[in-house]
């Protein structure tokens, strides 16, 4: 950014003490530049000219997503592919020195893992508790059985408080109710008041990450939707600037709305508290400026007690971020005098998942996005290639619950590498649940007949141990002598944006055989 200030800078927008010439991270007290959290990430700084942001998978009705498609696009938009992939291996790098910072990470693994098995196996008793605790607390609480129910309770509320504007704070939960959408169809105007999720809405985009909305956008992509939106200067791809630009103009909405929401990280069944958890401070504006507040809660979203609460707020953020704790830690458990709250708690599919026997441990997800920034096919291919709310690892094992037809083909974007497993801070074993999909979807005839034909092809060539060995061998000897236009063509998939590798010169049964086992029966 040159000395020299922008026409916005001169108007006032942005102050002089956020301004940073040089560098956009921020920095200790010892002057070092601070290497946890998303704000610190390394700027990515692109030689290429602009390139237009790829849009996400296109969406036809109840017709599977078109997974791979929308993932090319993004892979020919070497820009934005390079930059979300830099980005978050290098949070997924910060993740893993916060957690070899601490002794006794895997313990506290172990230990949540426990806490949220205890409570999905108890979830009766403890929602009946908080209720309890929530309504003891001066809380009206609601019930929702899916995300339309959601949408018309708050809608109903907002009407007996004759409530016209919303700020709302970052909450998946919404995103998955369809929230935003169906209050601007009923004339309430909503506005988001995280940075990520405020971009999006003002491109009209869904969140790319659970975490990092708008991971996926260049700084100059932002200063394109800021500009055409909110009046900025287009040329302008400051980071401070573009931040100062959005809060300005979204503050003065903050202060005179009529209702504020927020989502939920974590619900304590013992007191009947709402803790979120943020870097920004916008759920505690949401829950405190306007007179009406209202939390939105996953029923799975339940801790038994406050003492639990330590295990989790040590996880969350150094998965997420890498940082050791979020900036705003906030409790909401009842309203302020002369003001009303409301917390909604909504089921949408999660009892019937609960009864899954081999997909219901994926209700114990604390949102942390650890699964995304290390997942190779994610980061690659953007996470609006999923067309659905939840992308990623965690996507692939949520999202054919609400839809088996629709999210068909999102098991099978994986590599199968487990490193989401490795990384999940509750330890859902999310590799084996993408498996596990994949088996229940070829059972129920989700997928293209072509793809359940090469599958039964696969199976009885690896069924069979000698056809296995001469089907590898055959391929091996082929890959070394066909001319590469025979390799690398539409037909091999495998191919497609990678070198196949090397054909080795013996297998390793067949040296195994020659040095190992010169004599007795063939293995």
């Amino acid at each position: 950014m040159s000395e020299e200030l922008q026409p916005r800078e001169r108007e006032g927008v942005i102050h002089p003490e956020v301004r940073a010439p040089n560098d956009e991270s921020e920095r200790g007290p010892n002057g070092q530049r601070l290497q946890h959290a998303e704000a610190a990430s390394k700027p990515i700084r692109a030689d290429a000219p602009r390139e237009p942001q790829p849009r996400g998978a296109r969406i036809k009705g109840n017709r599977p997503v078109d997974q791979a498609e929308a993932a090319e696009r993004f892979l020919a938009a070497p820009l934005h592919q390079k930059a979300h992939d830099e980005r978050l291996w290098d949070v997924r790098k910060k993740r893993d020195t916060a957690a070899h910072g601490i002794p006794e990470w895997e313990e506290l693994r172990e230990i949540a893992s426990q806490i949220k098995a205890h409570t999905l196996t108890h979830l009766d008793s403890y929602l009946a508790q908080f209720e309890a605790a929530a309504k003891a607390n001066g809380v009206h609480v609601h019930w929702a059985e899916d995300g339309a129910a959601h949408n018309r309770i708050v809608l109903d509320i907002l009407r007996k408080h004759g409530a016209k504007s919303l700020v709302k704070s970052k909450s998946m939960l919404t995103e998955e109710c369809g929230f935003r959408h169906f209050m601007a169809a009923n004339g309430i105007d909503i506005i988001e008041t995280d940075l990520g999720e405020r971009i999006q809405q003002l491109d009209d985009e869904e969140p790319s990450h659970v975490v990092m909305p708008a991971v996926h956008k260049t700084r100059l992509d932002v200063a394109d939707v800021f500009a055409r939106t909110l009046g900025t200067d287009p040329d302008n791809d400051d980071a401070h600037y573009l931040a100062e630009s959005q809060r300005e103009t979204t503050r003065p909405l903050i202060l005179k709305a009529d209702a504020g929401l927020t989502g939920c990280n974590f619900a304590v069944a013992e007191t009947g508290t709402v803790v979120t958890c943020t870097n920004e401070g916008n759920a505690d504006l949401s829950g405190n400026v306007p007179p009406l507040q209202i939390h939105s809660i996953g029923i799975e979203k339940i801790v038994p007690k406050v003492e639990h609460l330590g295990v989790f707020i040590r996880l969350l953020s150094r998965s997420a971020l890498g940082s050791p704790i979020t900036q705003y830690t906030s409790h909401f458990r009842g309203p302020r005098a002369g003001t009303e709250m409301h917390m909604v708690l909504v089921d949408n599919g999660r009892s019937e998942r609960l009864g899954m026997e081999e997909f219901w441990t994926s209700l114990k997800c604390i949102r942390c996005g650890a699964c995304m920034n290390t997942c190779p096919v994610y980061r690659r291919s953007g996470g609006l290639s999923y067309g659905a709310t939840y992308s990623g690892p965690i996507g692939l094992i949520i999202d054919p619950t609400f839809n088996k037809r629709k999210y068909s083909t999102l098991p099978f974007s994986s590599t199968m590498n487990g490193s989401c497993t490795n990384v999940c801070p509750v330890k859902i074993n999310i590799h084996e649940q993408i498996f596990a999909w994949r088996k229940v979807l070829a059972e129920e005839h989700q997928i293209p007949l072509l793809k359940q034909g090469m599958m039964k092809a696969a199976g009885a060539v690896l069924s069979r141990p000698a056809a296995y060995r001469a089907a590898i061998g055959a391929a091996d000897s082929a890959l070394r002598v066909l001319p590469r236009f025979a390799v690398y063509n539409p037909a091999n998939t495998w191919g497609k944006k990678r070198e196949m590798p090397h054909a080795p010169r013996q297998s390793f049964h067949a040296w195994y055989r020659q040095n190992r086992m010169k004599k007795g029966p063939e293995a």
